[in-house]
């Protein structure tokens, strides 16, 4: 039962975010200036890009804890607990961590404004790695790279996923110009990865690592993946081949996630003697990454996925139709008001035969209404059901053992839909 101390803090945290997103690196630098900066106590490894970011985080930070490291990794947004965001060796921090937290950053002069939400909680992520001593953080950005909170740090190695189309408002509405954004993570002098394929966005990442003098690995030039089936495959890499090769993680796309983390993991292999071939192989085995193509039932077979951009929902439809043809799947979708909601509920029925539109408890989440008229047209059985948790209930209940159950769209969709599965577990058929 959490504590009256921690219900108050996060009520104050969340009420942060009347103030919005506004991007700038001058308040979070302030508040960890008044904190005796604890983002220079560790190493740094600092992860950009539209799609894969927490995957490729969070594999990194596994693959490091196996080395005997101490790690730290922030990634965003949580699912069900606020404190997900923080974790020191793979265990979210605890309930008293987040308030002691909140009051260490809350105590320090902040500068001219009050800091949202983002910039807060990235003050309490950094100041919670440097009071656990962690040797290593796996730090997420939350939107963009340049002017992102999270690029007060001075990383050991860089990584930009992939780009496309995204947060327009704020990143600009180019791939180049939002290219230009997430390559602002690149320092002086540090390594940087990338996966990004579209040939605009390689030249602008270029472009800003010869500025900078970055040593630059590209997928595809400097390393490469070939999949043998089973979800193996054999990776060509910077330094070593390594066949035989698997991702914990279900999704064809998790391989082209998991080239980058073997590249990153070669490049620390040259700075940590104790970093070796099985434990990255172990790692990259081992991890997971809750939400994403996570399957919590199989009869009936239910899975959860975010999919909450462009990207994401073609990988997502693209799976449904490889991996569950034959099944009758039922598609629980809600979607925020700020994405390409046409485009990408078109992308998550195609191979579905009944939809489930509902809406996640936040003020941005698009009303069940929109979404029903748009799909009326592209799925045969549709209904509405606005509470998220009862959605989830209906479409398992509705189901035959046989059938699928798909719950996407959002992760704050899938966070709530979490929430249920784990209080009503019991009523599901177990994997």
């Amino acid at each position: 039962m959490p504590t009256p101390a921690y219900t108050e803090c996060l009520d104050a945290m969340y009420s942060m975010r009347r103030f919005g997103i506004i991007l700038g690196l001058s308040t979070t630098a302030n508040i960890l200036a008044g904190l005796g900066n604890p983002q220079q106590t560790f190493s740094a490894i600092h992860i950009a890009g539209t799609n894969g970011k927490g995957s490729v985080a969070s594999a990194l930070a596994t693959i490091l804890q196996k080395a005997g490291y101490r790690v730290g990794l922030y990634t965003s947004p949580h699912l069900i607990r606020f404190n997900e965001r923080i974790c020191i060796n793979g265990e979210p921090i605890s309930d008293d961590a987040v308030v002691n937290s909140w009051e260490a950053v809350k105590s320090v002069h902040c500068g001219d404004r009050e800091p949202t939400f983002f910039e807060f909680t990235t003050a309490m992520a950094f100041y919670e790695f440097g009071r656990h001593a962690v040797d290593w953080a796996v730090i997420e950005t939350g939107m963009g790279g340049r002017m992102d909170s999270t690029n007060v740090i001075d990383p050991a190695i860089s990584i930009i996923t992939n780009i496309s189309l995204e947060h327009k408002t704020y990143l600009g509405n180019t791939i180049k110009q939002i290219t230009g954004e997430k390559a602002g993570i690149i320092k002086p002098g540090v390594p940087v990865i990338t996966g990004t394929t579209q040939k605009v966005a390689r030249t602008v990442i270029e472009a800003v690592a010869n500025r900078q003098s970055a040593p630059l690995y590209i997928k595809g030039r400097d390393f490469r993946v070939r999949r043998s089936g089973n979800g193996r495959f054999s990776y060509a890499g910077i330094d070593h081949w390594w066949p035989g090769m698997k991702s914990g993680l279900m999704g064809n796309h998790q391989v082209d996630n998991a080239a980058l983390v073997l590249a990153a993991s070669e490049l620390l292999m040259r700075r940590e003697p104790n970093l070796l071939k099985d434990q990255i192989q172990f790692g990259l085995a081992q991890n997971r990454w809750p939400g994403r193509l996570e399957v919590v039932s199989e009869k009936p077979f239910v899975i959860l996925d975010g999919a909450h951009n462009l990207m994401a929902a073609r990988r997502l439809g693209r799976y449904l139709q490889d991996n569950l043809a034959g099944r009758r799947i039922t598609m629980v979708a809600g979607i925020l008001e700020d994405k390409p909601y046409e485009a990408i509920l078109k992308d998550l029925v195609a191979p579905c035969a009944r939809l489930i539109v509902t809406r996640a408890k936040i003020d941005r989440s698009l009303p069940p209404e929109t979404l029903e008229s748009v799909a009326r047209p592209l799925v045969p059985d549709i209904q509405i059901v606005n509470d998220v948790a009862e959605a989830v209930r209906y479409a398992i209940a509705t189901s035959a053992p046989e059938d699928a159950v798909c719950i996407a769209g959002s992760l704050y969709v899938v966070g709530e839909a979490k929430a249920e599965l784990d209080k009503s577990g019991e009523a599901l058929y177990p994997i």
